[in-house]
């Protein structure tokens, strides 16, 4: 993968501007500060970016993008970089909003301790190497405020064990600590406390190839006892997920969870109910087709859906109610999973034309 998705996200920010205030409240705007709010280093063999707003939950903004985007071909290029890392500053959060995607050619290690959503997803989960800790979160919450798992979603969650990544994308179902590695979206765990040792094991290293890199990964991996022998929170409920979650039709799921009855079902279900269904119906659909896509035929397609959800009622009005007035109470238009047509949806996914997403 290149720098293409950056690419895609600037000129994504730049046609949300009719959006402004709903960014504000997302802690996505524009500020002119963003030499504080992200670190961009060398250190030993390594590029180091740290994302610094931990106020904020380490959430990214169209500056923190730009400057982030313009040290990484930079870093491509220069013959004693070896590899980048990504972290947030502070221990709450690596990142939890924003939206950008920024793998490079190089080996590419995102620590993704705390609070990783949205944003922080994008830059990391496309990365080679992805490091949780004990104190991770994971989740995919998009469907609540109208929208649909945008970071190249469509791309990895297919992809996940079974019909895991349908469940996260529809139902925003949280996972924490060792079970982000468990499910696949970390490639290695390490104990907290042990995070800055990693990272000053990774800088001392010279010239490093990828499996000099992958090795000390491991060794801190195979170190770590925390939560060892837990197993994975979903692991009863797995083949269930994968008999549900298959089915064609967000309405078929449905029918799925209030035939089978049990309390995990129905809890699924209660989530669900809450959800945007135009969101639920175009999150479908993008992980159905994603699942055979290439990454940037994934990225075109989530740009056209983007454009999409500006335009129509359900991403405003999740994020008035969950963001901005916090009333929970999102009305959304259609309310009925049965109002959203087949019709509706390929009007989502049409393609754009001259102004589709280009490479």
């Amino acid at each position: 993968m290149g720098l293409q998705g950056l690419c895609r996200l600037m000129s994504r920010f730049n046609s949300y501007k009719r959006t402004n205030i709903i960014l504000q409240h997302l802690k996505m705007s524009n500020h002119t500060d963003a030499a504080a709010e992200v670190l961009l280093e060398r250190k030993g063999c390594a590029g180091v970016i740290t994302l610094n707003r931990p106020r904020f939950l380490n959430t990214l903004t169209l500056g923190m993008i730009r400057q982030i985007y313009a040290q990484l071909k930079k870093w491509e290029q220069d013959p004693k970089t070896f590899l980048i890392i990504i972290k947030g500053a502070g221990e709450k959060a690596f990142c939890a909003g924003g939206d950008i995607r920024d793998s490079c050619q190089k080996p590419y290690i995102a620590l993704i301790h705390g609070i990783t959503m949205g944003g922080g997803v994008g830059v990391s989960v496309h990365g080679q190497f992805r490091v949780a800790t004990e104190k991770s979160v994971f989740a995919m919450p998009e469907t609540a405020i109208g929208l649909f798992p945008d970071v190249g979603g469509g791309y990895f969650l297919p992809r996940l064990q079974g019909k895991l990544g349908y469940f996260l994308a529809l139902t925003g179902f949280r996972l924490k600590g060792r079970d982000v590695y468990t499910a696949g979206i970390a490639t290695h765990f390490v104990d907290f406390e042990k995070l800055g040792m990693l990272e000053e094991d990774l800088l001392a290293l010279k010239s490093p190839s990828k499996e000099n890199i992958a090795d000390v990964l491991e060794t801190y991996h195979a170190k770590s006892k925390t939560d060892q022998d837990k197993p994975f929170i979903l692991e009863e409920h797995m083949d269930k997920i994968n008999s549900w979650f298959s089915a064609n039709t967000v309405e078929q799921i449905v029918d799925n969870l209030q035939q089978d009855g049990s309390s995990f079902a129905l809890e699924q279900l209660k989530v669900i109910n809450k959800m945007s269904p135009t969101s639920l119906k175009i999150t479908l659909r993008q992980l159905m087709e994603g699942s055979s896509k290439t990454l940037p035929e994934v990225l075109i397609m989530e740009y056209r859906l983007s454009q999409a959800c500006m335009k129509g009622h359900d991403f405003h009005e999740g994020v008035r109610a969950v963001l901005i007035d916090k009333d929970q109470s999102p009305k959304w238009k259609p309310a009925d999973l049965k109002e959203v047509t087949d019709e509706d949806l390929n009007d989502y996914f049409k393609s754009l034309g001259s102004n589709d997403l280009k490479f």
